[in-house]
């Protein structure tokens, strides 16, 4: 027999339940009604089809094939894109259509699109018309006691779908109770009709199993290079930051000295200075050979996390600066590395080039990428050939595998998002 306390925690976890049931009915709404926009598209299409095929019967439609299935092929990329911003997976477009007749019907994607075409014009249109009905009409049923006053008589005795007869508030708080059922209706079906609206699309506008594996040979072979030329491109930087700064101090620092062994007997006080000179020549060099030893691998990684690392960039940027960053647990060194090398190149351009007042950065985790997002509302116009570090930011996300993705529009606000695998 269950006791007080199980009872208790059942509550809870029932409520949870029932609130994470509303989400994926609210998602499985949203994926509904953009499926209903792609769906008229694609019944618009489905006619300009079958118009040219009719016209083909009389023989003035061949010349208008191509540019028929280069309409089909747009709405099926509008698809395309929309399953891949709601999916786990990219969908990838195709080649584009050749201009020949006989080119265009027999290219790959054609048959494939075309069975699409006339699924979503047809399954996916009504998938999505009855998926948004039913929010309305449980809006409808459950407000219709405050409203019913204010309807004819005969359109209020005609309420609740004829079931019964609405003559008085009793009856009215029935038609209540109607809508309580269509919206557990909704809460049962939504995301499974949203699931079936978009299956159509995964299974006929995806790219053979070839031509994927083929693009992520390509893909990584792209990534392998840019993670060479990162790397050759760092240890430039490394000597370079040695030969020019760290070596000619040390050079110095030895010149000084020997002036100063020289100097020591017969005019001390000339040694003195000299010593002195030298000392502060090796504190500098010191120094900067400290901050090449941090930009290899910041040590603050290793004492502090990834989220306490940036919020220090940040209390150290001209710009306030604010951070968000929820990262449960480590990634790996290496990913942590690049987003704390790419959040404080950021920094650093929008301190010197952006005019901003405020900057954001935010960080995120989600399953096993790291997700990395700084905005700023300065000027905006920023671009990799301008000198600002962004196209040594790109090579070294690309080196990780990751994805670098730069909006600024002249006036901005500019935004750069940056997506890392965690590497665990």
């Amino acid at each position: 027999m269950p006791t007080q306390e199980s009872t208790d925690e059942r509550r809870p976890a029932r409520s949870l339940d029932v609130f994470a049931r509303a989400r994926v009915t609210l998602d499985g709404l949203e994926h509904l009604i953009g499926g209903v926009g792609t769906a008229t598209l694609a019944l618009v299409a489905l006619i300009g089809v079958i118009t040219v095929m009719a016209l083909c019967l009389v023989g003035i439609g061949l010349p208008l094939v191509p540019h028929a299935l280069r309409a089909v092929r747009a709405v099926a990329n509008r698809e395309r894109a929309r399953l891949s911003r709601w999916g786990p997976d990219v969908i990838i477009d195709p080649d584009p259509v050749p201009p020949g007749v006989r080119d265009a019907i027999r290219h790959p994607a054609t048959s494939r699109e075309l069975r699409w075409l006339l699924t979503h014009a047809t399954l996916g249109l009504l998938l999505g018309v009855i998926g948004m009905t039913l929010p309305f009409s449980a809006l409808r049923d459950l407000l219709f006691p405050l409203y019913m006053g204010l309807l004819p008589p005969g359109e209020m005795a005609g309420a609740a779908m004829g079931i019964w007869q609405v003559d008085g508030l009793p009856s009215g708080l029935g038609v209540s109770l109607l809508g309580v059922g269509w919206l557990a209706l909704a809460l049962a079906i939504v995301p499974g009709m949203a699931r079936l609206q978009a299956w159509p699309g995964r299974r006929m506008l995806s790219a053979d199993p070839g031509t994927d594996l083929a693009l992520r040979v390509a893909q990584l072979t792209a990534t392998r290079a840019g993670a060479l030329d990162a790397h050759a491109t760092e240890l430039r930087r490394i000597e370079r930051s040695l030969h020019d700064g760290t070596q000619n101090r040390i050079v110095a620092v030895t010149v000084m000295l020997g002036a100063a062994r020289r100097a020591v007997q017969r005019d001390p006080a000339t040694a003195d200075a000299l010593l002195e000179r030298a000392q502060d020549a090796a504190e500098q060099a010191l120094a900067e050979l400290r901050a090449v030893v941090r930009s290899i691998l910041p040590p603050v990684l290793a004492d502090r996390s990834l989220a306490d690392a940036l919020t220090g960039l940040a209390a150290a940027c001209p710009v306030p600066c604010e951070v968000d960053a929820d990262v449960p647990g480590r990634c790996a060194a290496s990913v942590e590395a690049t987003a704390y090398f790419v959040v404080a190149e950021a920094l650093t351009n929008i301190a010197k080039h952006s005019q901003a007042g405020h900057a954001t950065v935010m960080v995120r985790r989600h399953d096993d990428r790291l997700q990395v997002r700084i905005t700023d509302d300065g000027r905006g116009g920023a671009g990799e050939d301008g000198g600002s570090g962004l196209d040594g930011m790109r090579r070294r996300t690309e080196a990780h595998d990751g994805m670098f993705e730069l909006t600024s529009p002249p006036g901005g606000p500019t935004t750069l998002n940056v997506s890392l695998p965690c590497g665990l």
